[in-house]
């Protein structure tokens, strides 16, 4: 048996980590991680507070994200400094906060315009280098959609260096064409 001081420091860990995940993503983490320990089935005191954590995200209380902000606040707060970061931007709040996970271009400059920042010269230019950074993905039927690496792009900003830095740890290490001859050469 875990000792007092063990316990609270493993609840510590792992409130911190999971804090930052939306109600339904921390239920989905909590029952992997039961189904992986091999937990058996929660007792029914569990259950009902589970089950009133879900009816209270249907009635859109949010203990760990305000989902009434307006997006003119939201960019505002996020402070974007290029078309390419505005547009990560838009993506994440038509996803987040209108439940709009796949959307046109024409989606973003009605939000861009929504959220009173200044006309995107070239807004189907600005998504194609938004997709070409990562931060977007192709979706059915020509829409796109946030990326992973987009969803925590955002969620990093407006710390820059942060942000940034979550591109560079989500992209996948490319070897070099002299490694790759080399192995197939051996």
């Amino acid at each position: 048996m875990a000792d007092n001081k063990t316990n609270v420091e493993a609840l510590t860990t792992i409130l911190s980590v999971l804090k930052d995940l939306d109600v339904e993503a921390q239920r989905r983490t909590i029952q992997a991680v039961i189904t992986f320990l091999d937990i058996p089935s929660l007792p029914k005191a569990l259950t009902t507070i589970d089950n009133q954590a879900t009816e209270i995200s249907k009635n859109e209380v949010s203990f760990s994200e305000n989902r009434s902000i307006s997006p003119k606040n939201f960019i505002r707060d996020k402070a974007p400094k290029t078309d390419i970061e505005r547009i990560a931007c838009l993506a994440y709040y038509l996803t987040h906060y209108r439940d709009t996970p796949q959307f046109k271009t024409i989606d973003l400059s009605s939000l861009n315009t929504e959220a009173a920042q200044p006309k995107l010269s070239n807004a189907a230019y600005a998504v194609d280098n938004a997709t070409k950074a990562g931060l977007l993905a192709q979706a059915l039927k020509g829409a796109k959609q946030l990326s992973a690496a987009g969803e925590y792009f955002v969620q990093a900003l407006p710390d820059r260096d942060a942000a940034k830095a979550t591109l560079t740890n989500m992209r996948p290490k490319r070897r070099s064409k002299k490694s790759i001859t080399k192995k197939n050469g051996e």
